[in-house]
């Protein structure tokens, strides 16, 4: 065998590895879940313990855990000593609850709850239909399945806050919010976005808007970090109005949820009540050029198969979304995360 036909031989073996590791990425996914549900990483953030030790207090068989913690200790996620003791590594303190930056939440949704991992099951669904497979698995749309079952909801949010740290810490370190005198969270959950803004920067006023049986956490949310006199909640329907009073507006991961004209009916909505050059502020993906990594590129997959018309956007798709609404594109910030800022002013 010749030197170039050995080269070639080795690439194809070492290509062949690196897709088999993308294939079998759901043995990573799921054993990520085990150690999540059942809270390992809490468990041992006062040092080692076995694995008989911790399938005693979880109430599981003691060898099978052992042999999924085995396997993500292989990776990085926990480390094995002797005689299958196993303790936490830095990417192991992210599985725990409560401490910043925790993914725990994030790590249940993806890999343990049906209504989220069936419909990337059934993603040929919606290549073939062009129909989100949530709708096909779960029987009605996601929103209103998780208007039905609050325990999903429940999961659904606290997955979000859990996933958005990173992305918050990014968005208040990229973007200059100084001139800025009120700011309104459309969509903005239990208020972890806007809390962060408003820390950053003292002189802010803040709304937190949303439908009334998410916004109901808000409130103690703000009592928590201290900012309630600065911050009013609002519960409504953002397809039918925004509150008036703030001079810019935000929203993160809510546009992309949606088709273009729900989208354009949101942002009229601010356009309305917002003063003249007032600003809105959309954070989301930007998808980059053909053949470019992109994390947007693969959360778009998850627009295709959880929602009806929803999609991660180029940088022209919403120059476009923003005109339709009344709004010019000024600015695109990105972030250390995957998000941008998409900044429009009203004109």
């Amino acid at each position: 065998m010749s030197t170039q036909e050995t080269l070639n031989q080795s690439n194809q073996s070492s290509l062949a590895q690196t897709l088999l590791q993308m294939i079998t990425a759901p043995w990573v996914t799921q054993s990520i879940y085990v150690a999540a549900k059942l809270g390992i990483a809490d468990l041992l953030q006062d040092g080692a313990k076995s694995s008989e030790e911790l399938a005693k207090s979880t109430v599981v068989d003691a060898e099978s855990l052992y042999r999924v913690l085995r396997a993500l200790a292989s990776i990085g996620i926990f480390r094995e000593d002797e005689n299958r003791h196993f303790q936490l590594t830095p990417m192991a303190e992210l599985l725990r609850s409560g401490v910043p930056g925790s993914l725990r939440d994030v790590a249940i949704m993806c890999g343990g709850e049906d209504w989220r991992w069936q419909p990337l099951g059934k993603i040929l669904y919606s290549v073939k239909t062009g129909k989100p497979a949530s709708d096909y698995v779960n029987g009605m749309p996601i929103f209103e399945y998780f208007g039905q079952n609050p325990e999903a909801a429940a999961i659904f949010n606290a997955a979000m806050t859990s996933f958005s740290t990173v992305e918050t810490t990014g968005v208040v370190a990229a973007y200059d919010f100084s001139s800025i005198q009120t700011l309104v969270d459309v969509g903005g959950g239990h208020g972890s976005l806007l809390t962060s803004i408003l820390q950053a920067n003292p002189t802010l006023k803040g709304i937190i808007y949303d439908l009334p049986s998410v916004v109901a956490g808000a409130s103690q949310y703000l009592e928590a970090t201290g900012l309630k006199e600065r911050c009013q909640v609002i519960g409504g329907d953002f397809f039918a109005s925004v509150p008036s009073g703030g001079d810019a507006y935000i929203m993160k991961h809510i546009i992309h949820d949606w088709y273009d004209q729900r989208c354009i009916k949101i942002l009229q909505n601010c356009h309305q009540v917002m003063p003249e050059n007032g600003k809105v502020l959309v954070v989301e993906a930007v998808i980059s050029g053909p053949n470019e990594p992109s994390v947007g590129k693969f959360i778009d997959i998850e627009m295709l198969t959880m929602t009806t018309g929803g999609r991660e956007r180029t940088a022209s798709e919403y120059k476009e979304l923003f005109a339709a609404a009344g709004f010019q594109l000024t600015n695109i910030i990105p972030t250390p995360s995957n998000v941008s800022v998409i900044e429009g002013v009203k004109v």
